[in-house]
C-alpha cells in the first residue's frame, strides 16, 4: 500500500515517532508538513500525520496544512498524536476534520513521550524517559501493524475531564497562540549563533544586534528554546532551572535538513 506520512516536529518526538512507524510499512514516503507539499499525495492509497498535541488540541500549522490537503476519496487515513499524557480530544477533533471533508480517520494513536513544554518543567526523571520511550516504541510497531493491514483501529481519547476543560482551553487560546512569544528572552548567555533563528518553523525568530527577537507569529512548538545550545533563550522566570529536552535519537540536523526524509 503506497503510504504518504505527513509530520510536524520541533523537538524530535514526532520525527522520532513518524520514521519508526515508517520502518514498519511499505512504500513509504516521509515528509514534513510543508504548504506547498499539501497537494503532493499522489496516487498514495494511505495518508498519515504524526504531529505533537499543543495546548490540548492540533498544533496552528497542522490544521492549516490540512485545511489545505487534497486527498483522493477513499484513501485510508491515520494519525498519531505524540504528546506527554494528555491527548485529551485531539484525534476526536482530527476525526471530525476529516468527516467535514468526506474522509475517514480509520485510526488515531496517542503516543506518550517526555514533555517538551518547558514552562512547565522538564521532561522528568531520567527512567520515567526510558519507560516512555521503550512504551512508545512498542505502541508505534503495533500501529503500524493495524495500518499496514488497512484495518480500522481506535480513534484514542483522554478521559471525560480532559475532554471538557482542555478542549475549552483550546478553543479560547487557539486564536492567541501566535502571541505566546512574548515570554521568550535571551540572557547574557546567548553567543548570536542564530541556531533559534534556522530552527523555527514560523521563521518567526531573527537576531537583532546579536540577541533573538520574536515577531509574534509563534506556533509554540518550543524548538528555539530546547534546541540553544547555550541554552539562553528563556520562556517566563522559571525555565533557567529546568533540563532542556530534545529525542536523544534525533539531532539539529535531522530538524534542520530532514535528511533522507523524501
Amino acid at each position: 500500500m503506497k503510504t504518504v506520512i505527513f509530520y510536524y516536529s520541533g523537538t524530535g518526538n514526532s520525527l522520532w515517532s513518524a520514521r519508526l512507524l515508517a520502518q514498519g510499512l511499505a512504500e513509504v514516503s516521509l515528509r514534513p508538513m510543508k504548504k506547498a507539499d499539501a497537494l503532493a499525495t499522489g496516487d498514495a492509497e494511505a495518508v498519515g500525520f504524526v504531529f505533537p498535541v499543543h495546548v490540548w488540541g492540533i498544533p496552528v500549522p497542522v490544521v492549516q496544512f490540512i485545511e489545505k490537503l487534497s486527498l483522493r476519496p477513499r484513501v485510508y487515513v491515520f494519525a498519531l498524536a505524540v504528546n506527554a499524557g494528555q491527548v485529551s480530544r485531539t484525534l476526536i477533533q482530527l476525526r471530525k476534520m476529516m468527516t467535514r471533508r468526506g474522509l475517514k480517520l480509520a485510526a488515531g494513536f496517542s503516543i506518550v513521550l517526555p514533555s517538551n513544554y518547558i514552562p512547565w518543567g522538564g521532561p522528568g526523571p531520567a527512567e520515567r524517559q526510558k519507560s516512555r520511550f521503550e512504551n512508545a516504541r512498542v505502541k508505534i510497531t503495533e500501529a503500524a501493524a493495524c495500518i499496514a493491514g488497512g484495518r480500522d483501529g481506535p480513534i484514542e481519547k483522554g478521559p471525560l475531564w480532559q475532554r471538557i476543560v482542555f478542549t475549552a482551553i483550546y478553543k479560547m487560546t487557539f486564536k492567541q497562540i501566535h502571541k505566546m512569544d512574548k515570554d521568550f528572552w535571551s540572557d547574557d548567555n546567548c553567543n548570536s549563533c542564530a541556531v533559534c533563528v534556522q530552527i523555527c518553523p514560523a521563521k518567526n525568530i531573527e537576531l537583532k544586534a546579536g540577541k533573538p527577537v520574536w515577531h509574534h507569529n509563534c506556533e509554540q512548538c518550543l524548538a528555539c528554546i530546547q534546541w540553544c545550545p547555550q541554552e539562553s533563550i528563556q520562556f517566563g522566570k522559571k525555565s533557567p532551572a529546568y533540563e532542556r529536552y530534545h529525542h536523544p535519537q534525533v539531532s539539529l540536523q535531522d530538524m534542520l535538513t530532514h535528511e533522507g526524509e523524501n
